[in-house]
């Protein structure tokens, strides 16, 4: 499936939120996301299912001053 993470377009076989973030790397409850502009909490992400083109931001805390 084609999606835009942050941005940068990627093919990926993940079907929902959840397993897009295990794809991709992402670790941790501190994570925000959104599909297509809307907020999807941590307790949406495993039942949440992604469609072909849509457009995901996941961000993370950074460190530094």
């Amino acid at each position: 499936m084609q999606l835009f993470v942050n941005g940068e377009e990627k093919n990926v076989g993940a079907e929902t939120l959840s397993a897009l973030l295990n794809e991709l790397d992402y670790e941790g409850d501190w994570l925000a996301t959104a599909v297509n502009g809307e907020l999807v909490s941590e307790s949406e992400r495993e039942e949440f299912k992604l469609n072909n083109g849509d457009r995901i931001e996941i961000l993370s805390p950074m460190q530094g001053g």
